[in-house]
């Protein structure tokens, strides 16, 4: 069976962006194709700024990566790029660490002016690391999704039908892709 990591650079519990992670999870179990996800803000945070190659927090999060069959990478656009925090982790993965994964990118923005985020600044860091294999990566704007939270509870988030299909699109293309590596 085809392993799926999700990579969560939101600094924020509360994003929008876990309604994306969270409907994709779904989509990946409705197709009996299974999902790990690594929210990055939950790593000790002095592993990450330090660089803490050793901590078993970040091994066993290198570990999933490194038997990944493909990862999602999600992260909200905070100044025409990826969270600081993604950043913080991807340079905690091997040199080499993302070679042979196919790879969904996912963002979240304010405005469609970033829509060129994932072209320009995830994907040269990406390259780097052996990226090579993309499906269709899909950027959202904030007012796509609702989010309502009750006091003391979880947030909720509803995502506009337009969102989900180019969603499902991607899911589609990854389970394809992944089918394709299986035969």
């Amino acid at each position: 069976m085809s392993k799926i990591v999700i990579i969560s650079g939101s600094p924020n519990a509360s994003s929008r962006l876990n309604g994306i992670t969270n409907y994709v999870q779904h989509q990946l179990a409705v197709r009996h194709l299974s999902s790990e996800l690594i929210t990055v803000v939950n790593l000790p945070a002095e592993d990450l700024i330090h660089a803490n190659f050793g901590s078993p927090a970040i091994i066993e999060a290198n570990q999933l990566v490194e038997a990944a069959d493909a990862v999602i990478i999600a992260s909200p656009v905070y100044k025409a790029s990826y969270t600081g925090v993604l950043k913080a982790f991807l340079d905690l993965l091997p040199q080499k660490g993302l070679n042979g994964k196919i790879i969904a990118p996912l963002f979240i923005g304010g405005t469609i002016a970033h829509l060129l985020s994932i072209d320009y600044a995830l994907k040269p860091v990406l390259a780097s690391m052996g990226a090579k294999l993309y499906v269709s990566g899909v950027y959202a704007v904030d007012s796509q999704i609702n989010r309502t939270q009750e006091p003391n509870e979880e947030p909720v988030f509803e995502l506009n039908e337009e969102l989900k299909l180019r969603l499902s699109e991607t899911i589609n293309e990854l389970a394809n892709e992944l089918a394709l590596r299986s035969k």
